[in-house]
């Protein structure tokens, strides 16, 4: 059966929620080194040592024999937890290389790695301090605009989890200034949140929508501090790389740096911070113009268009993914020196891109066969990295004003250029959507991304969807497909790769973003009614042809709960909408059906691992709980969800599913302060029913074993509900609340 949230919520208001704002006592796990041989065992042989990466000096935790060889033991579930580990050395950097040389001199033995790193090695994380948080607003201002009375109090629940993941550099441990150590962390002199899990420091593109929820919670002189070690970053590097430690010197992320400045100006009012900004993001916009962007003809028009990519300069395994990358290049072997430099040159690539990794990054033709060595990322230009530099772009022209017309004046026209670059290579008019541009086929990509809504986000709306409504949906039409196919929210791509930047998993960036895209559209094309699909065809019928690149039956499969067994929902026709939506204002209709998802996806699967609200939302018994292994938990916030299945976190990758989590603790708040008077609370599967992955698999938990149930959130407007035969259950779609 479904469990129903609903008999919680019926109080006509929510329970009182009081969090410490004092610093929060955090447990700082040190990971044990296990032998995956005998301890006698000598380690398995090795491939030469990679150069030296002049952008990563340390001997300790950069590329070298030290950082390969203890990868190579493979002591650690999680690559990263060596690089952090080292942080700092217990012993100084002279000592470690020493004793080091003398273990490494014949052959070593499984023994002499696992003692040599836990006398010469502290605990990962060290570097770190939890901190208080003296400016906490217990009530913001958002909750007001949330109705139901549960949801209500979750959204402060989760307001509540900023406690829990404000940091700050433990200056007592620092290397330097009188102690001989060496240490991964690049110290930052300001309070930060973190992503959480093995995501210990500041993240570059997770803190956009850490700060879109920081804003809401009214924490500005968090978002202040947030955007103050940026630009320490871009005074001492140049650019902001991708996480706080050395090891990521090499590369940045989706530059967002500008637009968590402007946010933080417009929702705070305070200008005054433009004096130190400005110049630093025009250095930042310098260092892509720099380092990231190529001269293309296109093909379609004959003009040049400076446009920007990912490109990281590298030719050795990431230190934070060191053995996933050294097993890549060498196993099976085959590759020469020049092809493994190549490939680490493209993981590192893959990691900027903030999507590492999924089938979008591989050669046109890649069928996957040849798995990570397919990677062809440098050879594609990016219609999301375009998209995000325009609004840049447009945004720094904002900033400036009237106080420096001349600079602004020059960031229209550069944003100009961009826009006319991003129509013509990215968009395609026959099929209504935004493809990446191959440089090897000197053609668009055929592979239908939710990198397609970038534009939208960003402010481009192409003159085919603003000229007709039935242009607008078409364009738009993948999302009505997944909320009429699905019970889950928009996924990254329709290929289920086991990559996890593809199919099943949906990640909360990608849902703010679809739901700021349909909202940028011009009310004039998005106020009819919900098209209906064919005769004798599932909401696939409406798809622009050619514009998902698959075939109907090719889509995954969405697995429903049959008593005590799953199949999938018919792939093909009418029935493969087990959901059957309807409503005027088609555009708000989606925003609302996304809004809804998310906040049940979110909300369910904390749930389901242990999250409870006193007054207001029960615990699980251990008996649901054991199904999630999540008896001694209190609630997971995962980083990534899963679009089959509501109850679950996503999957695949080369790490475990995080918990914390920013981003997406971040976007519930949004949601939350936009949607509230239209989120209804959700019908959460019941964790006791028996599935199976019905062909296209669930996400797991916590990345442990299948999830029971997939359950659908409803509303009370305009729902309808469909009976499936073969006596399944009947599912409840999200009604489409009509305002």
């Amino acid at each position: 059966m479904l469990a129903s949230f609903a008999v919680y919520s019926a109080s006509g208001s929510s329970a009182s929620s009081s969090f410490s704002t004092a610093a929060p006592s955090i447990t700082i796990s040190t990971a044990t080194p296990v032998a995956t041989a005998s301890l006698q065992s000598d380690l398995p042989s090795q491939a030469p040592d990679p150069p030296k990466q002049d952008w990563c000096p340390s001997e300790i935790f950069c590329a070298g024999p030290l950082l390969q060889t203890v990868n190579i033991a493979h002591l650690f579930a999680d690559d990263k937890t060596f690089a952090d580990k080292a942080s700092p050395t217990s012993k100084s950097p002279q000592d470690v290389l020493a004793q080091f040389k003398n273990i490494s001199s014949n052959d070593v033995t499984y023994d002499e790695i696992i003692n040599f790193v836990e006398n010469f090695f502290a605990g990962e994380g060290l570097e770190l301090e939890a901190l208080a948080l003296p400016n906490f607003v217990q009530t913001p201002s958002f909750l007001g605009n949330v109705s139901d009375p549960l949801l209500k109090a979750w959204s402060q629940t989760v307001h509540g989890f900023w406690t829990q993941l404000i940091r700050g550099t433990n200056s007592s441990t620092l290397c330097g200034a009188g102690k001989d150590c060496e240490s991964s962390l690049i110290p930052l002199n300001h309070t930060f949140v973190v992503p959480g899990g093995r995501f210990r420091e500041q993240y570059y593109w997770d803190s956009f929508w850490i700060v879109e929820g920081l804003i809401e919670s009214q924490l500005f002189d968090i978002v202040n501090a947030t955007l103050q070690n940026f630009m320490d970053e871009l005074d001492n590097f140049g650019f902001i790389p991708n996480g706080g430690r050395i090891y990521y010197l090499d590369r940045s992320q989706p530059p967002l740096f500008i637009q968590m400045l402007s946010r933080y100006v417009t929702a705070s009012g305070d200008k005054s911070i433009l004096q130190r900004a400005l110049p630093l993001a025009e250095k930042e916009l310098k260092w892509w113009d720099d380092e990231r962007t190529i001269n293309i003809t296109s093909p379609f028009s004959n003009k040049t268009f400076q446009m920007h990519r990912y490109d990281v300069n590298n030719s050795a395994p990431r230190p934070e993914s060191y053995f996933t990358d050294y097993t890549t290049a060498n196993v099976p072997s085959g590759l020469n020196e020049s092809q493994r430099s190549d490939l680490y040159a493209e993981l590192a690539t893959g990691a900027e891109t903030g999507w590492d990794y999924t089938v979008r990054w591989y050669n046109r033709d890649d069928n996957g066969t040849n798995g990570l060595r397919g990677l062809q990322v440098r050879s594609t230009i990016p219609v999301d990295l375009n998209s995000i530099l325009y609004k840049n772009h447009v945004l720094m022209a904002s900033l400036y004003g009237s106080s420096n017309s001349s600079a602004a004046d020059r960031h229209r026209s550069t944003a100009a250029s961009i826009k006319e670059g991003i129509l013509d290579l990215f968009w395609d008019s026959q099929k209504l959507a935004f493809y990446d541009f191959n440089l090897k086929v000197n053609d668009r990509n055929n592979i239908f991304t939710a990198a397609n809504f970038y534009p939208y986000w960003s402010g481009i709306v192409p003159d085919e969807v603003l000229s007709s409504a039935e242009s607008a949906f078409g364009a738009f039409s993948s999302v009505n497909l997944v909320v009429n196919r699905y019970n889950g929210t928009f996924p990254t791509t329709f290929i289920d790769s086991g990559l996890q930047w593809d199919a099943p998993n949906a990640w909360p960036p990608h849902q703010y973003i679809i739901i700021q895209a349909l909202r940028a559209l011009p009310s004039n094309i998005t106020n009819s009614s919900l098209p209906t699909a064919p005769s004798n065809q599932s909401t696939f019928g409406l798809i622009p042809n050619g514009q998902l690149g698959l075939s109907e039956a090719d889509l995954p499969g969405q697995p429903l709960l049959v008593t005590a067994s799953s199949i999938n929902a018919t792939k093909t026709g009418p029935d493969a909408d087990i959901n059957k939506l309807n409503g005027t204002g088609w555009a708000q209709a989606l925003e609302r059906q996304l809004a809804n998802r998310y906040f049940a996806s979110a909300l369910c699967s904390w749930h389901a691992t242990g999250g409870s609200i006193p007054g207001i939302l029960p615990r699980l018994s251990d008996a649901e709980l054991q199904v999630t292994q999540s008896v001694n938990n209190t609630g997971n916030m995962f980083e990534k969800f899963s679009n089959l299945d509501i109850d679950s976190a996503g999957s695949g990758g080369e790490y475990t599913v995080q918990a914390g989590f920013g981003w997406t603790n971040g976007v519930v708040l949004w949601v939350a302060s936009n949607y509230g008077n239209v989120l209804v609370a959700p019908q959460c599967p019941d964790l006791l029913q028996v599935t199976s992955s019905g062909g296209s698999g669930n996400g797991s938990m916590a990345g442990q074993g299948s999830q029971g149930g997939n359950g659908q959130n409803n509303s009370n407007d305009a729902m309808k509900v469909t009976t499936q035969t073969l006596g399944m259950l009947g599912i409840a779609a999200i009604g489409l609340l009509l305002l």
